[in-house]
């Protein structure tokens, strides 16, 4: 049983959810690579149980066809979350409202019952969504919840893009006090730059002078 290879540091679901798709050079991959790691990252967020992350492994073994579209469709709306993500309050009308379009376009279908639940790993609370149609389908639900109360509450304008060297495509949520933050991870990303920055400066110290 595979475990969630991408950690929760971007400050919101939908910016996490965003990250599954890092390069293998950054991580270990795309979370988002089979159904199973699908199913990883969602415990992993909290988002499904144990128990019913077996069921649905079960039932992806009896309906194959149907995990695979679930894993497509996880697929295709994280396809238009991220330029949204990467762009924040700048992103073009284009890119707002294909993500508009893939948001809605879920939320249509959401029916089922919202509730708040205690998280037994550190007691804090957290939205659930019990499903009342396919399981399958309502597993992406929350993540675009996310997605639209970024949008609701204006909340694009503290999104950024790592800006790590090398670059890192993570995406998170700045909410520094002076709005200035630049990494995604200060001991992934951030003291990674700076070693990079130190090395580049000795080399240029190092070098001879011109004869």
């Amino acid at each position: 049983m595979p475990r969630a290879r991408v950690p929760f540091t971007a400050g919101r679901l939908w910016l996490d959810f965003v990250n599954t798709d890092e390069a293998p050079r950054h991580a270990q991959g795309d979370a988002l690579a089979s159904f199973d790691g699908y199913l990883a990252w969602l415990e992993s967020a909290a988002l499904i149980d144990a128990p019913r992350r077996a069921a649905l492994e079960r039932r992806a073994v009896e309906q194959p066809a149907s995990a695979t579209a679930t894993l497509h469709e996880a697929r295709r709306v994280r396809s238009a979350l991220r330029p949204l993500a990467e762009r924040g309050v700048h992103a073009s009308e284009r890119v707002t409202q294909a993500a508009l379009l893939e948001i809605n376009r879920v939320l249509g279908r959401s029916t089922g019952v919202r509730r708040v639940a205690q998280d037994a790993r550190d007691g804090s609370f957290v939205r659930t969504f019990v499903p009342s149609g396919d399981a399958f389908a309502a597993l992406v639900i929350p993540v675009v919840e996310s997605a639209a109360d970024a949008l609701v509450t204006g909340e694009l304008t503290h999104v950024r893009r790592c800006a790590a060297e090398p670059p890192c495509p993570r995406v998170f949520l700045d909410t520094s006090r002076s709005g200035r933050r630049r990494w995604c991870d200060m001991r992934r990303c951030g003291n990674r730059t700076k070693a990079a920055r130190h090395r580049t400066a000795v080399r240029v110290r190092r070098r001879p002078p011109p004869a």
